[in-house]
């Protein structure tokens, strides 16, 4: 005899999820529901939201690794849930970032025998690797004006006014004051010369940026070094430089390898770089090195035993995952240099290349962008409804009336890629040109009846008016095509 049971409805809901009352029901957002829900509709409610962010392939404003060979992603999920800190239990892990650092240390050239382990230490990005670079100098200054029997109470450090906002962050969290050399328009990163005259006994370090996060473009860090050396040696102080190679570590070994901006200048004694930007990791990995034991204060090291045996440790977080420190070993042995010299970043020049060309020739756009740095674009409008993120946004003090959009060129930006964005480019610009004639006619007919018409008095908009009236015009006519899609 053969038993059956009838399924019932609510069971039939629960295995056809959009079937299910869950997806017709308001779910708890800020606060834990009373019930659980299946697990099948828990994901497809939280898939479907994510549907509406937007692609990282086509987010060009992110310097942040967006594809990783299926290998790889298969290395992270495996360990996902190892944590990294626990080195006692994953002793492997903890040797794979070991190699990691001395691998990085002597690609940036640091001077250490053929035995001789590098000092550094793998953080969740660049904005971790400057707080503890900064906090290692800050420390070295400290103990240095106290054995002088001087005041360590007025730290600074001087940068320019292009570094990105984790230096903010640092000055402020650690009672660091931060002395910011102005840019200039046509000139949109640290003067050399002007951030030495900026140095006094109570600075801590200079920071040079290999990669600025508004053009792109690498500092002199070779000029930096010349020039404040000369200033030791005139006044007696030691001030060091850190290098904050957060976009152009990666970069610049491989394709600039002639340009001095690592430890073979002699007063760069630390450099941070992100693994999950030209690193070709995703996102939550980045390196801080320093030259020489001696640069990092013994004192900020701790060590922990809790954990199974003696573990030194200096990061300002504790746990983390350990997946993108593994998958950064993954890039290193895999690639090689040939790989990422020839495969990788010569594909990405060549692809900044093919736009730069290409929006050069609509003879409407200025390439603010070097031709030695991290490869960045300035175009002149929002592209959001083809698919693109393009970031807008104005430039520091001194030079805040240029405004600039970025374009950066990754591993994942094909060819294809680079002349359907200056196709895209072209159909926007011939819309804005045609809306700007439609408006400036429309203003005009406007201005002539209110003329003819003797019981009006007539004020002339001035030029600036007139140009924000169509700039408002072309937001509601692109803000209209967002919406006026297709369901």
């Amino acid at each position: 005899m053969v038993l059956s049971k009838a399924e019932s409805h609510s069971d039939a809901s629960v295995h056809s999820t959009f079937a299910s009352r869950y997806v017709r029901t308001i779910l708890p957002r800020f606060k834990m529901g009373e019930d659980s829900i299946p697990k099948e509709a828990a994901y497809q409610i939280i898939n479907d939201e994510l549907m509406l962010d937007g692609n990282p392939r086509l987010n060009l404003a992110s310097f942040v690794t967006t594809w990783m060979e299926p290998e790889c992603d298969k290395l992270m999920m495996d360990s996902i849930n190892k944590n990294y800190v626990d080195m006692d239990e994953y002793p492997v892990t903890t040797e794979l970032q070991n190699r990691c650092v001395n691998i990085i240390a002597r690609l940036f050239n640091a001077p250490l025998e053929e035995a001789e382990s590098a000092v550094g230490v793998g953080t969740v990005g660049s904005s971790e690797a400057i707080m503890l670079a900064g906090l290692a100098f800050k420390r070295r200054w400290q103990n240095k004006m106290r054995a002088e029997g001087k005041p360590c109470d007025k730290p600074n450090i001087v940068t320019g006014a292009n570094v990105q906002v984790c230096w903010e962050k640092f000055a402020r969290y650690f009672e660091v004051e931060l002395k910011e050399v102005k840019l200039s328009e046509g000139y949109y990163v640290m003067d050399p010369a002007k951030a030495v005259e900026m140095v006094d006994e109570n600075t801590i370090c200079v920071a040079a940026i290999l990669g600025s996060t508004l053009n792109g473009e690498f500092e002199d860090v070779k000029l930096l070094n010349d020039l404040l050396v000369e200033k030791n040696k005139e006044t007696g102080w030691d001030t060091p430089i850190h290098v904050d190679a957060a976009s152009g570590g990666f970069i610049a070994p491989f394709i600039y390898p002639e340009l001095e901006w690592d430890f073979r200048l002699p007063l760069v004694k630390s450099i941070n770089v992100s693994g999950h930007k030209y690193g070709l990791v995703y996102a939550g990995v980045g390196w801080v090195i320093w030259r020489t034991k001696e640069d990092l204060p013994e004192e900020l090291i701790f060590h922990i035993n809790y954990l199974g045996a003696d573990q030194p440790t200096f990061t300002l977080n504790f746990s983390k995952g350990s997946s993108q420190i593994i998958a950064q070993y993954y890039q290193l042995i895999r690639l090689g240099y040939e790989v990422w010299l020839w495969n990788i970043m010569e594909n990405c020049s060549e692809n900044a290349l093919v736009l730069k060309e290409g929006l050069e020739k609509t003879g409407r756009f200025n390439i603010v962008s070097k031709d030695i740095g991290v490869p960045l674009f300035e175009i002149s409008d929002s592209l959001r409804r083809f698919g693109w993120i393009v970031p807008a946004y104005t430039m520091p003090p001194n030079a805040q009336h240029v405004t600039v959009l970025r374009v950066v060129i990754r591993e994942d930006f094909s060819r294809t890629l680079a002349e359907r964005l200056v196709s895209d480019i072209e159909k926007v610009m011939h819309e804005l040109d045609a809306l700007t004639a439609r408006v400036t006619s429309k203003i005009l007919v406007t201005e002539e009846k209110k003329e003819n018409d003797v019981n009006v008095t007539v004020v002339k908009k001035t030029e600036l008016e007139t140009q924000r009236e169509i700039t408002d015009a072309w937001k509601k006519f692109v803000k209209a095509r967002k919406t006026n899609g297709v369901c």
